[in-house]
């Protein structure tokens, strides 16, 4: 049987740097036109994880959900609700979601300090 984990919300306040994912105001103001534009209520928050895969190992991966599973990790920053599930939150810890509109990249990107290199594309990393 699976061990549960109880679902808890961390916020700014409660939270050491050390256990905390982080949302930048870029990112913030993007996830925002992305609600309103596809008329998305209140109760969907971005769900962020890590899978095996790319150039360096492992990858991120970024989605809109409404929906809680057993082992979420519940974050709020910036006024953005983040979940990700306890193993990929081993990764990442400390982690701040950004966004870029700019010429050389645009898009979600992570700034993860736990992260030892980085492909070239940035779309992968490794611990």
């Amino acid at each position: 049987m699976p061990l549960k984990v109880p679902l808890r919300i961390i916020n700014r306040k409660t939270a050491t740097p050390r256990n905390m994912l982080f949302v930048a105001d870029s990112a913030k103001d993007k996830i925002a036109e992305i609600r309103s534009k596809n008329e998305m209520s209140e109760d969907y928050f971005i769900r962020v994880s890590v899978t095996s895969g790319g150039c360096s190992g492992l990858s991120y991966k970024l989605d809109f959900d409404n929906e809680s599973q057993e082992n979420d990790q519940v974050f709020e920053d910036n006024g953005v609700k983040v979940v990700t599930d306890l193993k990929s939150f081993l990764y990442l810890c400390n982690t701040t979601l950004e966004f870029s509109g700019g010429l050389n990249g645009n898009g979600f990107y992570f700034n993860n300090p736990n992260a030892a290199r980085t492909c070239g594309c940035g779309e992968s990393f490794a611990v």
